[in-house]
């Protein structure tokens, strides 16, 4: 039958590509679910330079883990969402914009956390009906799991005026969340999984849109939401290092985003860019007003005219160039924490 030919084609060992998280890693999910044009990105000018034209990815290119997946010679994985059947044997991407480890994050908008884990199951399902049970459990122990996530739980209270942060103290919150992404590391675990691939938060407070909220800020970072992304980037490390130690054959890497993203911020010009603060499209100070593609509350926007001169895309994303630079230093095992 058609799955025995297709196992043929397969390198014996090879290794599936499964993305969980937020709009860092979203190759377009949200594009078939019924959300906000906050929450989507499948309108010019998005994906100008590289597809020509939108994929729902939040870039004027590629993101992330189309790189890795270049350089692991895989092709783009596709969103978990995207209509027609699909051979998940390389992986697929469950991403969406606008996700947090919290069902309340952007609730009703986007496909959380929990969810995501969910149609993990499925496709774990549809390994073990193609597979068989052993032979699907070691394709899953030798599969990359790449995960960012958390951005949305931090940033979205202040974008949305919610008072959950009155409720907890800052820990306990970073607490609630890493609590979700514990329960979903074991979810995979035990269907399998062993590879994990964490991207830790960037300094949350200084992306031009968190810039823009508080007004009369002078264009300083916002520390309450910078303070609450180091909290969690702390918690994440423990958490890893932990799990390593409880899990049998668990292993992890963890991807320092925070202080590479701070160094092009700061110092543009040593990594070929022209600017590291201000995004190409949007408006406001800094571009930080996510009106990008004028499809969003607000109409107006500008845009640069050379997206690779940016460290920023849009006020809470990064261009094609600057991802590509992250992924070879996730891929070159750089900066990374890797076990």
């Amino acid at each position: 039958g058609e799955s025995k030919e297709q196992q043929h084609q397969l390198p014996k060992k090879h290794v599936p590509f499964f993305i969980f998280g937020d709009s860092i890693l979203d190759a377009g999910n949200n594009n078939y679910i019924n959300t906000s044009t906050l929450d989507q990105a499948n309108f010019w000018p998005y994906g100008l330079t590289f597809f020509n034209y939108p994929t729902g990815r939040f870039s004027d290119g590629r993101l992330i883990p189309d790189f890795i997946a270049k350089y692991a010679k895989l092709p783009l994985i596709p969103p978990f969402l995207q209509p027609g059947f699909r051979q998940y044997y390389l992986g697929v991407n469950f991403a969406s914009a606008g996700a947090g480890a919290l069902v309340e994050t952007f609730q009703g908008f986007v496909i959380d956390l929990k969810t995501q884990l969910r149609y993990y199951y499925k496709v774990d399902s549809w390994f073990r009906h193609k597979l068989g049970n052993d032979e699907a459990k070691a394709t899953m122990s030798r599969a990359v799991h790449l995960f960012s996530i958390g951005t949305n739980d931090y940033a979205s209270p202040f974008l949305t005026n919610s008072t959950i942060l009155n409720n907890y103290n800052k820990s306990t919150y970073v607490g609630m969340v890493i609590g979700n992404i514990t329960t979903v590391i074991n979810g995979i675990y035990k269907r399998g999984g062993r590879k994990f691939a964490f991207i830790n938060l960037p300094d949350l407070g200084c992306v031009p849109g968190m810039r823009v909220i508080k007004s009369g800020n002078n264009g300083s970072c916002f520390e309450e939401a910078t303070r609450l992304a180091s909290l969690h980037n702390k918690a994440l490390s423990k958490l890893l290092y932990e799990l390593e130690k409880q899990l049998k054959g668990f292993k992890y890497s963890l991807f320092d985003l925070n202080s590479n993203l701070r160094q092009r911020m700061e110092h543009p010009s040593k990594y070929g860019f022209k600017e590291g603060e201000t995004a190409c499209c949007g408006t406001g100070e800094y571009r930080g007003v996510l009106s990008c593609g004028g499809k969003r509350p607000v109409k107006e926007f500008q845009l640069c005219k050379h997206p690779q001169k940016y460290v920023f895309w849009d006020s809470l994303h990064l261009t094609e160039r600057t991802y590509k630079q992250l992924a070879d230093q996730m891929w070159g095992g750089a900066t990374s924490d890797s076990h």
